[in-house]
């Protein structure tokens, strides 16, 4: 028997006892081709993302640098006024009592060391909010889970269940507080 509409072709036999056993033969199962606007993305790239379009055969890679215009970053920390809100907070002054000024951090190279690291290159990545807020969940999932995982029949367990728990809440809410302000910086007006 045929089925014409789906191309699925299936017969019947006779086996050795007398029993009937059916085999089937798939031979397509779309009867047209989908639109072009139907197309999955299915994973990324650095350079781009790979999209596996409906009906076509192959991948296609899309630049991901024609998304949309470039991150401005300090046309965004002035529109925000970040510097004006550090300085009412207090947090140059508090930087500076530490030993940290402009001058120190030109002359111990930080912002090409950050720069040689990546740091801010990644502030201009649209994946970075996303992967630090991740990391965050992550974070703070990880203390809860360790005081319930570890046991409690030592002192030295006890002590690495709020250790780990310090770290994990510190950690989280720094990732989660960096993705916000990533995620602000990356926004346009």
């Amino acid at each position: 028997m045929e089925a014409a509409s789906t191309g699925i072709s299936a017969s019947v036999a006779l086996s050795g006892n007398g029993v009937r056993a059916r085999t089937g033969l798939v031979r397509a199962m779309a009867a047209q081709k989908p639109l072009p606007s139907a197309a999955k993305t299915v994973g990324s790239r650095k350079n781009g993302t790979v999209v596996f379009p409906l009906g076509e055969p192959g991948p296609k890679t899309i630049s991901s640098n024609n998304n949309g215009p470039p991150i401005k970053l300090l046309t965004r920390v002035e529109q925000l006024k970040l510097l004006t809100k550090a300085e009412k907070a207090g947090l140059l002054s508090a930087a500076e009592k530490f030993g940290l000024s402009l001058s120190s951090i030109e002359k111990l190279g930080l912002l090409s060391k950050a720069e040689e690291l990546g740091v801010l290159s990644a502030a201009t990545d649209p994946a970075t909010p996303g992967a630090l807020f991740t990391l965050s969940l992550g974070l703070l999932l990880l203390g809860p889970a360790c005081v319930y995982l570890v046991p409690e029949d030592y002192p030295w367990e006890v002590a690495a269940q709020v250790l780990v728990a310090l770290l994990s809440v510190v950690g989280g809410s720094a990732a989660f507080a960096a993705s916000n302000l990533v995620s602000n910086l990356q926004n346009s007006q």
